[in-house]
């Protein structure tokens, strides 16, 4: 399984397959986390402001695969992982509608008929999110490592939802990792701060 984007999160029922917008697939973040481990991924002299160029070209999935490679070692591991335990998931939903005692049996084939439509696209979410986490995991263990006391990025919903996800993180540490979340302007131009506290 090859990592790519698929969609929005689908909620699968007799009567159909409808698509919550708001929680987008976690491919659409893998582009970002890459950029920021990289921009981030260098030798650090006290007293110095290093900024990025976060305008850099997205890679293409094949780069992108690659640099997920070297951030997570056990990427495939993960893939296989998530791919048997999302199985073990979609045969547990097919079993249900079966069980289901309000369905008509023609409400419960239109279920497992429903739920096998969606195979592929559940399995690939299921995989894109496991590897989106792994490399959030990184990003938390490479502020901690290199002892980084704040990042800013541009305020886009997709840097923000990051710099959350590497805040919840850093806060189910062994030793909870305290951080902070500003918005702020500067020069005309929204900016978001993820300030660590007590690392």
């Amino acid at each position: 399984m090859t990592l790519k984007y698929v969609g929005p999160k689908p909620h699968i029922s007799h009567s159909g397959i409808e698509f919550d917008h708001n929680k987008d697939d976690k491919f659409v973040y893998l582009n970002i986390v890459v950029q920021l481990i990289k921009a981030l991924s260098h030798d650090y002299f006290e007293d110095r402001t290093y900024i990025y160029n976060t305008d850099s070209t997205r890679l293409d999935n094949n780069r992108l695969t690659n640099e997920l490679h070297k951030i997570c070692p056990s990427l495939s591991e993960i893939i296989k992982k998530e791919n048997y335990s999302i199985e073990d998931e979609i045969n547990e939903n097919i079993q249900r509608a079966h069980e289901n005692m309000i369905l008509t049996e023609e409400d419960k084939k239109t279920l497992e008929n429903n739920i096998n439509i969606m195979h592929d696209y559940l399995v690939q979410r299921a995989i894109n999110k496991s590897v989106y986490y792994c490399a959030i995991k990184a990003l938390a263990d490479l502020l901690k490592k290199d002892h980084i006391d704040h990042i800013i990025v541009p305020m886009y919903p997709r840097f923000t939802h990051v710099l959350h996800s590497v805040q919840g993180v850093l806060l189910k540490e062994k030793f909870p990792i305290d951080t902070k979340i500003d918005i702020y302007k500067e020069k005309g131009s929204l900016l978001v701060k993820l300030q660590v506290i007590n690392l």
